[in-house]
């Protein structure tokens, strides 16, 4: 249940976004990710992925905080992430910090996760933040939340020509066509993401869903490895204004610690390359249950961001 009032300090009001206030909310994020002096990894194309979304309703789950004639200066909003689970994010201008904002831009956040979550067995409610926001962190402990994943943005810079790198004899590494191989990409996933608590991609029918969706779904961006025919690795990629993402990394337990991963990952670049994108990021948990971190290391990648994903369990007082 959410706490406090939902009321905004005199000056400020919600509204629901619109598509006109894209670059707006994205301008935001820029200016948060700046104050705590970390790389710009987050911005109107971010936001543009997650409004493109099919089940999130733009009107319900996300607000902008305006003022005076009506510049945005915070931005909230709730997604349903899993049945059982509702995640959350917002950000406050760093000019416009300590006046309550974010308090009750949580509340809003709260009560629409109540909506979401009403009649589920075992709700779970997370809300994500920058690491090292303190009072962000302070906010959310109030609240009966606590830390449960840490993740890392990663990334590096492409200066074309880049070359693939070697390929295995064995292993047969290509793109892909989507009529044949979505499902056959969405078991290596399934699979190598079993015992990751954090990373799944969910039932074939949403997460292909999901994928098509986006406005910068590319499969001519995307990989598969083979051995023999079937499907052992996989990587999904994109690529908007803000530079190139790897959206998914993922090798069979059975085939890990062949370099599978990094010559996905050396491929992607090459192919980022190739189309004049001069970066590639990734999010990824710092935790990995597949080792994936050393491997975005090994091909080069840094990290230049953080950001921790906080949960109220059912049990929890609320």
């Amino acid at each position: 249940m959410a706490n406090g009032s939902m009321n905004l300090p005199a000056g400020y009001g919600f509204r629901p976004p619109t598509p006109d206030d894209l670059d707006a909310v994205g301008g935001v994020l820029v200016a948060d990710l700046r104050e705590a002096a970390e790389e710009s990894v987050l911005d109107a194309d971010f936001i543009r992925q997650v409004w493109s979304r099919p089940d999130f309703d733009l009107a319900a789950d996300a607000w902008v905080v305006t003022e005076g004639a009506g510049t945005i200066v915070a931005y909230g909003q709730v997604r349903s992430e899993e049945p059982d689970v509702v995640g959350s994010w917002g950000v406050v201008h760093p000019e416009h910090r300590g006046r309550g904002i974010g308090s009750s831009l949580l509340d809003r956040i709260e009560a629409r996760a109540d909506e979401r979550l009403a009649g589920v067995p075992s709700p779970r409610f997370r809300h994500s933040i920058n690491a090292g926001d303190r009072a962000a962190a302070a906010l959310l402990r109030v609240r009966d939340l606590y830390p449960i994943r840490h993740y890392w943005h990663m990334r590096i810079d492409l200066t074309p020509p880049l070359e693939p790198g070697p390929s295995s004899e064995a292993i047969e590494i290509g793109g892909i066509e989507p009529g044949d191989d979505l499902r056959a990409i969405h078991a290596v996933l399934e699979d190598a993401f079993a015992d990751d608590p954090g990373d799944h991609p969910g039932s074939f029918d949403r997460w292909i869903e999901e994928e098509t969706a986006s406005p910068s779904y590319d499969p001519t961006l995307w990989l598969v490895a083979r051995d023999r025919g079937a499907a052992v690795g996989a990587l999904a990629a994109s690529a908007g204004d803000d530079g190139g993402w790897v959206d998914w990394l993922a090798v069979l337990a059975s085939h890990r610690g062949r370099g599978i991963g990094a010559t996905l990952l050396r491929r992607s670049f090459a192919l980022f390359a190739a189309r004049g994108v001069r970066r590639a990021m990734v999010s990824v948990d710092s935790e990995n249950v597949t080792g994936a971190t050393a491997v975005y290391e090994r091909v080069g990648m840094r990290v230049v961001s953080g950001w921790d994903l906080w949960e109220r369990l059912p049990a929890d007082p609320r």
